[in-house]
């Protein structure tokens, strides 16, 4: 035995026992017939740090949601890839209003659960993958702090240009970002100094997901301010053109196609 997780789908578990949970049936109840109540997710951070997070907003309907998503969603046009997709939560919403929408994730699980829920266009690839695909995009949404997923300076301009080979004339990308430095937490600020020392922005995370005997490989996840995500977004096929924080320390950032 080594203490270390076996490898798999974590989040595909998290949100297939989730929705177990909020239907009262599925597949692997434990002990006496029972499911987890409430389903958490553990979140690992290289110091050693954990979390762990109710998996059940994954799940929520607009009502439940936070404002910024229902703003997102507002001002969602033409054609939508919504990256990490998850539970299918905002592609619901989306096709609710005739809006095309298609769900793209790396998690084969989520996926499943999404076709279950109802959701009709869905794509298990990477955003790298996904351009030879041959889809054309209006919007990308990369909400639920999927911001994260450009990961840092070096990867930021490789995803940009991922999402700029998708795109349409005038496309826009709409992410919810948080920033992370309005904290007096000792544990987190000297995170940000580690970070920094290292020549990382401040709340570059290094983590990995936990759930029950599963693990995933660890990975790099972008916490940034506005400011951060502008100077990201410099020498890239995108502008930066809005940021709306009246939830601060929660934004939605508007990006927009170069002409």
């Amino acid at each position: 035995m080594t203490g270390e997780p076996r490898l798999g789908d974590v989040f595909g578990e998290v949100v297939r026992d989730a929705l177990a949970v909020a239907t009262g049936s599925g597949p692997r109840p434990l002990a006496g017939g029972r499911l987890p109540r409430p389903v958490i997710e553990i979140i690992e951070r290289d110091d050693g740090l954990v979390n762990g997070a109710p998996a059940d907003h994954y799940l929520a309907g607009p009502a439940d949601w936070q404002p910024y998503d229902r703003r997102a969603v507002d001002r969602v046009r033409g054609e939508t890839l919504d990256i990490g997709v998850g539970a299918g939560r905002i592609a619901l919403e989306l096709q609710e209003r005739g809006v095309p929408v298609t769900g793209l994730d790396v998690s084969p699980g989520a996926l499943a659960v999404c076709r279950r829920r109802g959701v009709r266009n869905l794509v298990c690839q990477t955003v790298d993958e996904h351009p030879a695909h041959g889809r054309r995009y209006d919007t990308f949404l990369l909400l639920g702090n999927n911001l994260g997923l450009v990961e840092g300076r070096d990867r930021a301009p490789v995803f940009l240009a991922a999402l700029a080979a998708m795109a349409r004339p005038g496309a826009q990308v709409i992410a919810q970002g948080t920033d992370p430095y309005g904290t007096t937490d000792p544990v987190q600020t000297a995170y940000h100094e580690r970070n920094r020392r290292r020549g990382r922005l401040g709340g570059q995370l290094r983590l990995r997901l936990r759930y029950r005997e599963l693990g995933t490989p660890w990975f790099d996840y972008l916490v940034c301010t506005p400011d951060e995500l502008g100077g990201l977004v410099a020498g890239t096929p995108w502008q930066l053109v809005d940021v709306d924080d009246h939830d601060a320390p929660y934004y939605l950032a508007t990006l927009r196609l170069r002409d």
